[in-house]
């Protein structure tokens, strides 16, 4: 592999990440749940400013280092804005009684018992249709948050449902981008690809639906601060609560199946909240902005107050005003300083070959089915933590390996398996990468609460490696498909 400079040690491609990780540590036993409000954000700059001193070292130009910087932080762009989207969707769909419809309804179609496992299926259900664990947590995991918070349920275990399901939608599905993505980097078709991973991702969604099934029939719900009658009486007394509201998430699911870019989706999304709001929840518009005669200036405020900055609906009942409230996209913004750090983090490693040389090192491990496909699982892992990037999780391994597996006679789907099984799914355990950022600040748990309990994500770089350990399911080129090859090269 060429280098844009000098070769870097092993030790000296290594530095900055072992500062990173020292800082991180540091900050999470100082800052505890508050390491998001800047401490990690300068974590990842100072990471970034050794890294980018090594770069210069090994004689890389400033201006590359910046131009990779601007490069890398302009792939985020669109997470960004999807953030922010999602941060004005929330306020919205608050003040106009869909996120509270949704809990007062749910409270009576889920029984508590089986609301976890109910909630993987649910959020799966709605991300397979819709292709983007995103907008389904930022909508429905909204929602089912607030009916578990409601049945007295922890947050991170709720949190680690809804992302274990709308991970595994994201990933099955056509619509996704990831699912799109990874096939394209193997040398692969998409539904090829689809199929074959259905093979390990039934072993983990099936362990993942029998673990919450399992901790809901055990869970201790007399703990709970609130009853279910009680939280349903406080809705009912505080928002105007009919199905109409439900036509605003049904036109937002129809229009992202529709293949409707999720910006433009979200806005449309954002923008039918408030006039759900200002039709069906004059009283809460006039609580909000405290205007009580001219409801045109009260309705201008309120919906623009919900989509940026923060709001919090009073029910009478301190212990469920909590479930009421949100930052729009103000809240958002600490979230932004991380991803805008992590990607100066990731730019400054890949300017001077930092990342490659990790990643070289990571491949020459790869000599047999088990430590191939374990090379390639733990490149995206890696990737995820430096680069702070899904898609770059798939694209650098996804260019690291495609001749390797081609090479050793496996089939480009047993790489395109491997990369959604390794680098999709745990984008969102990684704080600081643009998936665990986001989940994070939308669910309103730090990642490293819902991590342990996220059991679909972690099981399913276990299980794509068991198989290529038990030599399961591991498919390879038979000699007819290589003749062609042969004959063209003749």
């Amino acid at each position: 592999m060429e280098y844009p400079g000098r070769k870097p040690t092993l030790f000296i491609a290594f530095l900055p990440l072992i500062i990173l990780i020292i800082l991180l540590t540091l900050n999470v036993f100082i800052w505890r749940d508050a390491t998001l409000d800047g401490s990690n954000q300068l974590a990842l700059i100072i990471a970034a400013m050794i890294a980018a001193i090594i770069d210069l070292s090994l004689g890389i130009k400033w201006n590359t280092i910046r131009q990779e910087i601007v490069n890398t932080i302009g792939k985020s762009m669109s997470s960004i804005l999807i953030l922010l989207l999602i941060g004005s969707l929330s306020g919205t769909w608050l003040i106009s009684g869909v996120v509270p419809g949704l809990i007062y309804y749910g409270l009576d179609l889920i029984h508590p018992k089986i609301f976890l496992f109910a909630a993987v299926v649910i959020s799966g259900l709605v991300s397979l249709a819709t292709g983007s664990s995103w907008s389904t947590i930022a909508t429905i995991g909204v929602a089912l948050l607030g009916i578990g918070s409601a049945m007295g349920i922890s947050k991170p275990l709720i949190a680690g449902a809804i992302i274990s399901g709308a991970y595994f939608g994201d990933k099955m599905s056509p619509l996704s981008d990831t699912t799109n993505l990874a096939p394209a980097m193997a040398g692969t078709d998409i539904f090829t690809h689809i199929r074959y991973m259905t093979h390990t991702t039934t072993v983990s969604m099936g362990l993942t639906l029998i673990i919450f099934f399992i901790i809901g029939l055990n869970y201790n719900f007399a703990a709970a601060p609130t009853s279910v009658a009680q939280v349903k009486a406080a809705i009912e007394h505080t928002f105007t609560i009919n199905l109409w509201l439900f036509l605003v998430p049904t036109i937002l699911i129809i229009l992202i199946v529709k293949k409707m870019p999720p910006i433009p989706a979200l806005m449309i999304g954002a923008v039918l909240g408030g006039i759900a709001a200002i039709i069906f929840q004059p009283h809460i518009i006039r609580q909000i902005t405290g205007i009580q005669h001219n409801y045109a200036k009260a309705s201008y405020i309120g919906v623009m107050q919900a989509m940026y900055g923060d709001i919090k609906i009073t029910t009478g009942d301190p212990t469920i005003d909590n479930l009421f409230s949100t930052s729009g996209m103000r809240g958002m913004l600490l979230t932004v300083w991380l991803i805008l750090s992590a990607m100066m983090f990731g730019g400054t490693m890949s300017a001077g070959g930092l990342l490659q040389r990790i990643t070289e090192e990571i491949a020459k491990f790869a000599r047999n089915t088990w430590t191939l496909v374990t090379s390639t699982a733990f490149t995206c892992i890696f990737v995820n933590i430096t680069a702070s990037d899904q898609y770059l999780s798939l694209v650098v391994p996804g260019q690291m390996y495609a001749d390797t597996y081609k090479k050793m006679g496996y089939k480009p789907e047993v790489l395109s398996r491997t990369l959604e099984d390794s680098g999709t799914v745990t984008s969102v355990l990684v704080p600081w990468n643009t998936g665990g950022a986001t989940q994070s600040r939308v669910l309103g748990v730090p990642t490293v609460q819902y991590l342990p309990y996220s059991f679909f994500n972690y099981l399913s770089p276990i299980t794509t490696i068991m198989f290529a350990v038990l030599n399961i399911d591991i498919r390879r080129i038979e000699p007819e498909e290589i003749q062609p090859t042969l004959q063209e090269t003749s």
